[in-house]
């Protein structure tokens, strides 16, 4: 490699089969180095070399073992994003092979990281996108381990959310992530049988989880925190039994937020789950007395006859609220 280049070079001969030795720690700093050469503005040839490094240590069957290692002892987001690769290709395709205390140990150690980073306002948000794919890795983990071997989850789950703001914000995006997962995502990754069993457990735990919404949005000031609790709430509404919608206080508190701009297309989103559902006549007053006190908050938030206007030079999210509008009245009297 020229000498004059001052980006990360990867490392010579030596180091990189000091890194393909598994059979010790790996040298975390050698490894960063080898990342950053991957993803840095150096020469064709130093990418490719680093290039070769990380996919040998990918294909390596005893690679997951280091990940804890890198974890905790590397400050490079990309070199924690692909430690938590070799951790994912693990879960998904070997988890029923590895020893029980292997697996309580991944268990634990990822349950405890998210813990520890959502607890703290500063770290939540500075760590964010670390956070997000802890997050994913976690449902990985929950879509082998729940309900039979985890039986706790959601009351554990629940409970971690009542402790610290920022750690509820990030119970309801785990929350979402698992229902985007088992009814959005799954087809393909798990077998119907499995699909229906995780189904049957979010559906028989769901009253943990609307209570915790409910107690969310009736009690908390933090706008991070209601908007992570809408969208989990848009996740959910379209299959939960009906009675969690019509028999409780949801619809009078999401019309409450409607109004409130911040809010509005979150919540009509949750609305408009809520107008597509099939149910017969036995919620016809509660439905009607929703779609009549909404007529009423949007004749005030845009006044008949200034639609077209109001689109025209509305800003993005302005324009956002005219569709999702589009989508709520089609929704509704398509039913």
């Amino acid at each position: 490699p020229d000498p004059r280049h001052t980006g990360a070079l990867p490392p010579p001969a030596a180091m990189a089969e000091k890194l393909r030795d598994l059979s010790q720690p790996i040298d975390v700093p050698v490894l960063d180095a080898t990342v950053a050469a991957f993803y840095g503005t150096g020469s064709k040839e130093e990418r490719s070399a680093a290039d070769l490094i990380l996919r040998d240590l990918q294909n390596n069957p005893d690679m997951w073992l280091q990940v804890v290692h890198i974890l905790q002892n590397s400050q490079n987001l990309n070199t924690k994003f692909f430690a938590l690769q070799v951790l994912e290709s693990v879960i998904k395709y070997r988890w029923n092979a590895l020893p029980v205390e292997q697996r309580d140990g991944i268990k634990n150690y990822i349950s405890d990281v998210i813990v520890q980073l959502s607890s703290n306002e500063v770290s939540f948000r500075q760590e964010r996108l670390y956070v997000n794919k802890l997050n994913i890795i976690l449902v990985q983990v929950l879509k082998h381990e729940w309900p039979a071997r985890w039986t706790s989850f959601i009351p554990d789950l629940v409970a971690a959310a009542k402790s610290s703001e920022t750690i509820c914000e990030n119970c309801m995006a785990i929350l979402k992530l698992l229902s985007e997962e088992i009814f959005d995502f799954s087809r393909g990754e798990m077998t119907q049988q499995k699909i229906k069993e995780l189904k049957s457990s979010l559906n028989s735990e769901f009253r943990l989880i609307h209570e915790l919404c409910l107690y969310v949005l009736s009690a908390t000031q933090s706008s991070e925190l209601i908007r992570a609790t809408l969208a989990t709430l848009h996740a959910f509404l379209s299959w939960i039994p009906v009675g969690f919608i019509f028999e409780s206080p949801l619809l009078e508190t999401l019309l409450k937020f409607f109004p409130m701009a911040a809010y509005r297309n979150l919540t009509l989103q949750c609305l408009t789950e809520v107008a597509a559902l099939q149910f017969g006549d036995f919620y016809n007053v509660q439905y009607v007395k929703m779609y009549t006190f909404f007529m009423l908050q949007l004749q005030a938030i845009l006044p008949p006859g200034t639609i077209p206007n109001a689109y025209a030079n509305g800003s993005n999210e302005e324009q956002a609220f005219i569709q999702n509008l589009a989508l709520f009245f089609t929704a509704f009297f398509k039913v």
